[in-house]
């Protein structure tokens, strides 16, 4: 039977084999930790704390400033040391809330400590979810449970996961989609995340799928995870309405709209939420989480990240406490091996270049990637020799060299009518390009400025309406 996939994409080296076979390994907190209280997608959160403050680990110190925010909670007890403007990953400084640990890792629940949460068997998990406590609970309250956690898109989105579990009518979902591809190169923490909370994760969809009455659940992993394939599937068997999907190993199949066309064949466009089609996508990660919060009631304090790249000693996934430095996640990795020419949050395709490590680990921090040397410096742009190689490779089958040239030109009604604002930044035109031209940068910039011209129409076009509707 053939692979599932959808049309286009590239196939970069994956890098995996560096640390695929590194069990998930915890880390302590130390150093200060850094909130920002902007990590995911919509309103920032509301500090509940002032300076001066002690608190405990798992306690909240920032509550959501919507419907569209989550709240943050602290990785170990300490001191509220400031609340103010501090460096991010994004080479900005936004508002956070700095915690000096005081080294007793005091908790307001001691259960909620990672170190004290066992990895569950698959009857765990069977009890955990046949107990009184969890099958009095209605689809509100498990919500209920996921938005008081923090929960958040784990795969980098940062979408708070109650608004995506929330969709207008939840009769009309009819596929929970699990992202468990892992596309970009290097990063395999959702690989070990499968393998070694598995019954954890199929715990968490059928919470998931209690949401969704009319949902099958589908759980796509890429054929490059062959242990994860076969755990799943066997441990699977055991639920209704639940299987895993073997998908081609190609970039970006993890992204949404990729993984919905691959699995549904319905497709999707930038204008329409998945639940528009029908679908619900969920991380690996996020939906671990979602299953400690439920049933342990447990907030999001930590996540786990890959540590690797030839510029780390050992290559490494981690549990980290939300909040820690960059440089106290690599210090845990055995450091540099020499100075490495690029540090990157995140993978190689779609991650961040960091300014310095001395930045704070958020939500959305999947993975830390040191090279020894940066590919990319040794290649000089040149003009675009209309190959065309863009075409094939964009998953969205846009035309990245005439979009790009006119956003360079600031020719943003070109950009717009050609379709720009479906570009999701993959990469994948930027890889391929012999020029080695800057094709994200100038898709992202003329995003940018579209998007504000979009805004500024609809604010006229308000403006026209009331003062015509005045006027009457």
């Amino acid at each position: 039977m053939s692979l599932k996939t959808f049309r286009r994409g590239i196939h970069p080296p994956d890098g995996k084999r560096l640390s695929q076979d590194a069990p998930i390994r915890r880390i302590e907190a130390v150093g200060d930790l850094v909130y920002p209280l902007a990590q995911h997608i919509g309103a920032p959160a509301i500090p509940t704390v002032s300076v001066g403050d002690r608190v405990l680990g798992g306690q909240m110190i920032a509550e959501a400033g919507g419907f569209v925010s989550a709240p943050i909670y602290v990785a170990t007890s300490g001191t509220v040391k400031a609340i103010g403007p501090a460096p991010t990953s994004a080479g900005e400084t936004a508002p956070a809330i700095t915690v000096t640990p005081d080294g007793a890792d005091e908790w307001l629940n001691l259960a909620h400590k990672p170190e004290n949460i066992p990895s569950a068997s698959a009857e765990d998990v069977r009890r955990a979810l046949a107990s009184e406590t969890v099958t009095s609970m209605d689809a509100a309250a498990i919500r209920a449970a996921v938005g008081k956690a923090g929960i958040v898109g784990l795969g980098g989105a940062g979408f708070p996961a109650v608004v995506k579990l929330t969709p207008k009518d939840s009769d009309a979902i009819d596929y929970l989609i699990v992202n468990g591809a892992e596309c970009e190169p290097y990063l395999t923490s959702d690989d070990r995340l499968m393998l070694e909370r598995g019954e954890e994760l199929l715990g968490g969809c059928a919470l998931l799928l209690r949401l969704f009455p009319n949902a099958k659940c589908v759980i796509g992993i890429e054929n490059n995870k062959p242990r994860a394939i076969k755990a799943l599937r066997e441990a699977s068997a055991a639920y209704p309405n639940m299987e895993v999907c073997p998908l081609k190993a190609k970039y970006p199949q993890g992204g949404e709209r990729m993984l919905i066309s691959a699995i549904t064949g319905r497709r999707l466009n930038s204008s329409l939420l998945p639940a528009a089609v029908g679908c619900i996508v969920m991380n690996v990660a996020s939906v671990i989480a979602t299953y400690y919060a439920v049933i342990l009631g447990r907030p999001l304090t930590h996540r786990i990240m890959t540590i690797t790249g030839d510029g780390v000693t050992t290559p490494c996934n981690l549990e980290v406490p939300i909040g820690i430095s960059h440089r106290a996640v690599m210090e845990a990795a055995g450091g540099f091996t020499g100075e490495p020419q690029k540090i990157i949050s995140g993978g190689p395709m779609m991650g961040t270049a960091l300014f310095s490590t001395d930045v704070p680990v958020t939500k959305t921090s999947a993975s830390v990637l040191a090279l020894a040397t940066d590919p990319i410096a040794e290649h000089d742009t040149t003009a675009c020799i209309r190959c065309g190689k863009c075409l094939g490779a964009c998953p969205e089958r846009l035309m990245p060299l005439k979009l790009a040239d006119a956003a360079e030109r600031d020719d943003f009604e070109t950009f717009e009518k050609g379709g720009g604002m479906e570009c999701i930044e993959c990469g994948s035109c930027a890889y391929v390009c012999p020029a080695k031209r800057h094709l994200v940068q100038s898709m992202r910039y003329g995003k940018r400025e579209t998007a504000a011209r979009i805004r500024a129409r609809r604010a006229e076009a308000l403006k026209a309406a009331n003062a015509e509707k005045g006027g009457k």
